[in-house]
């Protein structure tokens, strides 16, 4: 009996762990500004759906969820932290939705399985990133008011460089999942 109440902490720890490892690269991509037409790129996104599809859904939500409380208690773990503020107010601010879409989106990339078929694959964390846009773009339309070109303003920009990262996880996904197998 002991033996399985020590495999289990072991286990918890170990999924801990890596759930703050992950939130930690999580921020470290969200710093990480790369000069894209027409606006810089963050990795973020790229992050979370390597999250998902490594770590699965179940660790994969955890891992997001301690993402967004270490932001809203303050830790400048943000893509405009700090010098945007910190914390709840600048969690509640714009990008709210966005945040709140990564869930969604490590969700589907931690549930759904991947083939060897790089069209479907694509098309399967294409549909797992739009959530990401679809929540952010609902919030941004009930912050800044549904008269404002929301689309342009919440979506259009980034298109592009959300293009070029699925590609590049569609194409790397083999090497992606040998991950998964060491954890």
């Amino acid at each position: 009996m002991e033996l399985v109440k020590n495999l289990r902490q072991s286990r918890f720890i170990k999924l801990a762990f890596l759930a703050l490892i992950g939130s930690i690269v999580l921020a470290i991509s969200s710093k990480i500004k790369i000069p894209f037409y027409p606006v810089p790129m963050t990795m973020q996104t790229l992050v979370v759906l390597i999250i998902g599809i490594v770590f699965g859904w179940k660790l994969g939500l955890a891992t997001i969820s301690l993402y967004l409380f270490e932001g809203i208690v303050g830790l400048p773990v943000f893509s405009g932290t700090p010098e945007k503020g910190v914390g709840l107010i600048y969690f509640t601010g714009p990008t709210m939705g966005y945040l709140l879409g990564f869930l969604v989106a490590v969700y589907i990339s931690g549930k759904i399985s991947y083939d060897n078929n790089l069209f479907k694959n694509f098309l399967k964390l294409l549909f797992a990133t739009s959530f990401i846009y679809i929540l952010g773009m609902i919030w941004l339309g009930s912050l800044i008011g549904w008269e404002k070109p929301i689309f342009k303003l919440g979506a259009q920009p980034f298109l592009l460089a959300e293009l070029f990262k699925i590609l590049i996880i569609t194409f790397s996904l083999n090497q992606i999942k040998k991950i998964k197998k060491l954890i």
